[in-house]
């Protein structure tokens, strides 16, 4: 019995417990210390001990494992607020907050992929009395999305030509056309193919005679292995010509606007702001005028107005011709339960570049708004202006992601705007220029491509088929025009709407509002016009879905 017992005394369970990184042991202890220490307790020891750091601690006395036990408890059990407070992501904490005294506009990504313009370097001297460079409105250039869009209009239409197709093995549908300016003595001649137009000016002294056509193509591209090109007889051909190459010629854009608050890093609290500051208004009326949707008979940009589910008011302005909307934030419809404000999101996420507008301090971040569409922000924050009576600069950034190209103006250097009408000139010029550099990237350049090749499949045809007809072929005399090209016609508005009509992928507005749609007799349906469907409202162009074809940034009127 007394052995017994002497045994139970010498080995009695014990647990330990370590937290954090230690995890937790639970391991049977040996009271007698005059046992010599055993192979399988070293054994038992390694196996124990989770890592390497915590032998010292698991080989300590029985006394020394309480204590620190019960201080470990005490900890946990005390107040933990020091312990929960987290610190700032890598990019907050960097040395470029305090470069001039204030914190930049705009931070690069945690994961990179983007450029900013102006570098953080040059940011040092940023201050309203520095001397501005730069400034030079007369540069302030509207880049040309395709200079060569126009040619057939500007030098074809109005002169005797005429155009032929054919379909290469490897090149795909062809559209030529050839037009003979005598009183220049030269052969002016345009390729179309799917990836690009090809414009070609020749002195007829070169030939004996008249090349032909398969000759022509040939010297334009040495990739053509066609044999013979078919004429085009079809009496409106020119138009239907026309409307293909100008389909990327566009005189409508549509921008984002956010707001952002002293203290808003997410891009939740951005799109929740519903107030609007006396400053915001101000710069709001810099851009354009406010206008009522309602009847609204200008460029729209989406935007519904005939029944109010995009909001009652928004900002329009026209500069050089060209109509703007801005789809503000602020002035979208606002839904209550919804951290992610998707009703305003499916406008400005379906936008190409958006202009945001900084109140305080807090720096703007390049992948902020997950979107498929947005490539660029311009950034704009109000500052205090050096002049005695009080008034108010504006200092402006730019950020792009990495694969879309530099485009102008030049932001001057400093970059910093006291005179309203400059920042407008500014602003806009940026802001087109942005969105005609950004169709460069590596997702609308693919996309792109698509839609041209499936416009000039669909020019192809018709212009055959109608050729066909005005031949006497009959058995096609009732064909209708084809969708893709009839929709070329209508008029330009923008490579992604023409891409929506490429593919024919139609919106379906009253479904994403969660309205149900009325079930009604296909004898007693009307039938929609061209102009109903093209009101339909954009898909959504969250960053939470892949793109699936769909896409807006261009909406007629």
């Amino acid at each position: 019995m007394e052995g017994e017992k002497r045994n139970d005394m010498s080995f009695s369970r014990k647990r330990s417990f370590t937290f954090g990184t230690y995890g937790s042991v639970d391991r049977l202890t040996c009271e007698d210390e005059m046992r010599p220490e055993s192979v399988d307790d070293n054994i038992l020891d390694i196996l124990d001990s989770p890592a390497n750091k915590s032998r010292s601690f698991l080989s300590a006395s029985s006394n020394q494992r309480e204590t620190e036990l019960f201080e470990i408890i005490e900890k946990l059990q005390g107040s933990r607020i020091d312990e929960q407070r987290c610190e700032f992501p890598l990019p907050l904490k960097s040395q470029l907050l305090t470069i001039g005294g204030e914190l930049p506009l705009i931070l690069p990504s945690k994961l990179g992929g983007y450029w900013i313009d102006p570098p953080q370097e040059r940011l040092v001297d940023v201050s309203p009395t520095s001397s501005t460079y730069g400034l030079d409105p007369e540069s302030y250039d509207i880049m040309e999305r395709d200079g060569e869009a126009k040619i057939y209009h500007e030098f074809f239409r109005s002169r005797y030509h005429h155009s032929f197709t054919a379909v290469d093995s490897s090149l795909g549908p062809l559209v030529l056309s050839v037009c003979l300016e005598e009183e220049e003595n030269k052969l002016r001649v345009i390729l179309r193919m799917k990836e690009c137009s090809l414009h070609g000016v020749f002195s007829l002294t070169l030939f004996a005679n008249i090349p032909s056509t398969v000759e022509l193509a040939k010297m334009l591209c040495d990739r053509v292995t066609v044999s013979r090109f078919d004429v085009v007889s079809y009496l409106k051909a020119p138009d239907l010509i026309t409307s293909f190459d100008e389909h990327r010629v566009s005189p409508n854009f549509k921008f984002g606007v956010l707001y952002q608050k002293d203290g808003q890093f997410t891009e939740e609290d951005i799109l929740s702001n519903n107030e609007e500051s006396e400053e915001f208004k101000e710069f709001l009326s810099i851009l354009g005028e406010t206008i009522q949707l309602q009847g609204f008979t200008g460029f729209r940009g989406g935007l519904d107005v005939c029944h109010g589910q995009t909001g009652s008011d928004a900002v329009y302005t026209s500069f050089h011709g060209r109509e703007i909307m801005f789809h503000v934030a602020t002035k979208l419809p606002f839904t209550d339960g919804d951290p992610q404000q998707l009703q305003r999101k499916r406008h400005i996420g379906n936008d190409i570049v958006a202009l945001v507008y900084q109140e305080g301090q807090t720096p703007f971040l390049s992948d902020v708004i997950k979107s498929h569409f947005l490539h660029c922000f311009v950034v704009v924050r109000r500052i205090q202006s050096a002049e005695e009576t009080g008034g108010c600069a504006y200092q402006v950034s730019v950020t792009a992601r990495e694969d879309v190209p530099p485009f102008g103006p030049v932001l001057p250097d400093p970059p910093i705007f006291t005179d309203h009408s400059l920042l407008r000139d500014f602003l806009l010029t940026k802001l087109i220029n942005a969105e005609i550099s950004c169709y460069k990237a590596e997702r609308f350049s693919k996309l792109e491509l698509r839609t041209r090749s499936s416009l000039l499949e669909s020019l192809h045809t018709e212009l055959s088929t109608r050729s066909q007809c005005m031949m006497g072929d009959t058995s096609l005399s009732a064909l209708s025009s084809s969708e893709g090209v009839r929709g070329a016609s209508e008029g330009s508005g923008g490579f992604i709407e023409n891409f929506k009509r490429a593919i024919r992928v139609r919106s379906h507005s009253f479904e994403t509002l969660g309205v149900p749609r009325k079930i009604t007799s296909t004898t007693s349906q009307k039938p929609k016009t061209e102009k109903e469907e093209s009101d339909r409202p954009l898909t959504d162009g969250l960053g939470t879905s892949e793109i699936k074809d769909q896409a807006s940034p261009q909406e007629e009127t």
